[in-house]
């Protein structure tokens, strides 16, 4: 008899043995719930990085613009993009607490106060906000799936939809792909779907297999910035 997996169950069947379900697990220092909201992983994020940020405040005083700035991005946006595919569709709250990090990074750098507007201080330093940054990481896997520059259970999940029939003429055209379908949430949080997904969404142009990969990425990233 085949038994179904509950989340709320502290052991599942393996073979002729039982497992007990551990509520969290370190992988490549990635901190992953049982229930994969990656709501432990954004805490450790936000933890280890406010304590880098208290200690950065110390002295960047002494630093110049540039060397402030890029000693923020060694420090703290390196943590927020470690990874970050893996917060495609996790909750808004979770979102707005990694967004409150970037934040609260920029008067580090710039010397504003906390009580200004940031957005236009992030566009100055050509910081994606962090939704942005997720979107920006998955294009970058798909552009390069589709060029065999990433492990093979990456490439071999991007398929494009062939130029075959009629009705799909089209859509091989601006180099479109096929979108499996699921049955569940962290389905289609998976590379195989987000990813392509968001690459359907972009611009024709943004779309170009043919050309070099700085050329897409640098649109992109001007793309995102307003949206």
């Amino acid at each position: 008899m085949k038994t179904e997996f509950n989340a709320k169950s502290q052991y599942i069947p393996v073979l002729s043995t039982s497992v007990k379900v551990a509520n969290m697990a370190h992988d490549l220092g990635v901190v992953n719930d049982r229930s994969l909201t990656m709501s432990d992983h954004v805490a450790a994020v936000c933890r280890a990085a406010y304590f880098q940020l208290r200690q950065l405040r110390l002295i960047t005083c002494s630093l110049t613009a540039d060397d402030a700035k890029l000693t923020v991005q060694a420090f703290i946006t390196c943590r927020l993009d470690y990874c970050n595919s893996l917060f495609y569709s996790i909750s808004d709250s979770l979102f707005r607490r990694l967004q409150s990090l970037q934040n609260a990074a920029v008067p580090v750098i710039t010397g504003t106060s906390r009580c200004d507007h940031v957005t236009p201080v992030l566009r100055q330093l050509h910081w994606l906000p962090v939704q942005q940054r997720v979107k920006f990481k998955l294009a970058v896997l798909g552009y390069k799936s589709f060029h065999g520059l990433t492990a093979p259970y990456l490439t071999d999940d991007c398929q494009l939809v062939a130029n075959t029939g009629r009705c799909r003429l089209w859509l091989a055209d601006v180099d479109t792909c096929i979108i499996p379908r699921t049955n569940t949430r962290l389905g289609d949080r998976s590379f195989t779907v987000a990813g392509q997904r968001l690459w359907n969404t972009l611009l024709v142009e943004l779309r170009r297999l043919d050309v070099e990969l700085v050329t897409p990425l640098r649109l992109l990233k001007t793309h995102l910035f307003r949206v």
